[in-house]
């Protein structure tokens, strides 16, 4: 068969870990009111981030990905400005995204990590809890990188105004009940329960009787989809869980009132949660539209601008003041979705910015010094031959493809400087870590690009006997999710995107014979 259909749509929007998003970079901040200040303050606010995952910042393979360490110490640091004390506290599980690393990942690994907590050092980060993630490099490293950590079963009481506030560790119902108690015992009023689990194993928690927290925080996911959403569940004791992947972070207001005593979740504040409920679904479909290949730009330059505004407005109803509810103390929960459109914190960015700097020299060296190739296939297996092998019998098809985003994917990642990145190299060179393919940064000469083996698999065979049966002629939307999945393309849709990379002489009848 002497056709190729080369590329169905791995990367029409994956222009990739590439697109630089656009951001607006707030001015510097002053330093933070003196603690001693708001000693006798009436209420407080806690921000806590959870399950972050090793990410500094959204890849940018689409338009408005939440996220971003910079714009989290922004909000972070807005909050400060107000006159009540503020605790940043995190949940774990944020360092790393998996328990244990390929030996090519550990440079920029372990640089991502000491960015991470450089960032959060510099939000002034109270206690943070640990996961299974954040020792993927061992606990002497997690250790030395100089975070106020709370080991399992760890209790800290900590200063909130006219009250204390207790940040405790668990991973079960026994350990929360134990570590509340000891909180309690320390004169906290108000207890956080970092409960290392997902919210159905929480929900079994809370259900034992005088548990002694307030609120749990279910900072572990069962799959990478349960991390997809924020989440409240109001039991017994509220239950909140956090996107995962520093996409937003969770607000806590306490508002104490003339007779302290338990803490009572705030129900005035309902009208403005289906507000921000409402937004956020109209966020939904104006993302879904924005990302559409082939939107014209007034078209998306309006939805953007609108976009904003309501970005905005959902941000005032999020981070407006709490009072108390009658003369008891009482407090509110309020998700904070880290959206493209709000600011980042200069500190904090620059931190992003040198470590984008180093990272890809780091992995180029390693690559250098230590990359290994990748194993030839099986016997009887095909291996990758480029694009120039496929040219030789199908040079119809590739006025199409080089008018396509495919054919300028590793030029969208030179763009920003991440061409060495090792999150993103998979979806933008041909056969990345395959057998017969490329498994070094320092050889990718020749596979960059989003090319015809990469949908339609290694054509070694086919090259030397072109057939129907040794290549993959029509590929399918499994091919195409391996690069647009939700994390880099949610909003890809295989019907919508495929005839953006089809056209005469690919996939689609000549109108002109080609001249011999």
């Amino acid at each position: 068969m002497r056709r190729l259909v080369t590329g169905l749509a791995l990367l029409a929007a994956l222009s990739g870990c590439s697109r630089k998003e656009q951001r607006s970079v707030e001015p510097a901040t002053p330093a933070p009111v003196d603690s001693a200040a708001k000693a006798d303050a009436p209420g407080a606010i806690l921000l806590l981030s959870a399950d972050t995952r090793g990410y500094l910042g959204p890849c940018g393979c689409s338009e408005n990905m939440r996220g971003g360490i910079a714009r989290a110490a922004s909000q972070v640091k807005e909050a400060r400005k107000g006159a009540l004390p503020v605790l940043y506290v995190d949940g774990g599980d944020s360092l790393f995204g998996e328990p244990k690393l390929k030996p090519e990942q550990v440079p920029q690994e372990e640089r991502k990590a000491k960015a991470l907590a450089e960032a959060m050092k510099g939000m002034g980060l109270t206690v943070r809890a640990t996961g299974e993630l954040d020792d993927a490099r061992g606990a002497g490293f997690r250790q030395g990188l100089g975070l106020p950590e709370l080991e399992p079963g760890g209790v800290k009481v900590l200063a909130a105004g006219a009250r204390k506030v207790g940040v405790v560790s668990a991973a079960d119902a026994a350990g929360l009940k134990q570590a509340a108690t000891k909180a309690r015992a320390g004169g906290a009023a108000f207890v956080v329960g970092l409960f290392h689990g997902t919210v159905q194993e929480a929900q079994q928690a809370v259900s034992t009787p005088e548990l002694g927290v307030d609120l749990v925080l279910a900072t572990h996911t069962a799959s990478e989809f349960d991390g997809e959403e924020n989440k409240l569940v109001r039991d017994a004791v509220p239950i909140v869980a956090l996107q995962s992947k520093g996409r937003s972070l969770l607000r806590v207001d306490l508002a104490y009132g003339a007779k302290p005593g338990h803490f009572t979740l705030q129900k005035t504040a309902e009208d403005s949660e289906r507000e921000a409920s409402s937004i956020e679904r109209r966020l939904a479909l104006m993302d879904k539209e924005i990302n559409l290949p082939g939107i014209s730009p007034d078209r998306k330059q309006l939805l953007q601008q609108k976009r904003e505004e309501l970005v905005a407005r959902r941000q005032t109803l999020l981070t407006a003041p709490v009072a108390a509810a009658g003369e008891g103390d009482s407090f509110s929960v309020r998700f904070v979705p880290l959206e493209s459109t709000l600011p980042s914190d200069p500190a904090a960015q620059a931190v992003v910015n040198t470590y984008d700097a180093d990272v890809g020299k780091m992995n180029l060296e390693w690559a250098k010094a230590h990359g290994q190739d990748c194993p030839a296939p099986e016997k009887g297996q095909a291996a990758f031959v480029g694009n120039t092998a496929c040219a030789e019998c199908h040079a119809e098809s590739f006025p199409v493809w080089e008018a396509s985003k495919h054919h300028h994917a590793w030029k969208t990642l030179e763009d920003v400087g991440k061409q060495f990145h090792l999150n993103c190299t998979g979806c933008h060179v041909t056969g990345w870590e395959k057998p017969g393919g490329v498994c070094r940064l320092d050889k990718v000469a020749g596979r960059e690009n989003v090319g015809c083996e990469s949908c339609h698999g290694p054509g070694s065979l086919h090259a030397e006997d072109p057939s129907a049966d040794n290549i993959v002629a029509r590929p399918g939307q499994d091919m195409c999710v391996t690069c647009h999945n939700r994390e880099n393309s949610p909003h890809f849709d295989f019907a919508t995107y495929v005839p953006r990379i089809l056209g005469p002489g690919h996939g689609q009848p000549l109108t002109v014979k080609p001249k011999p």
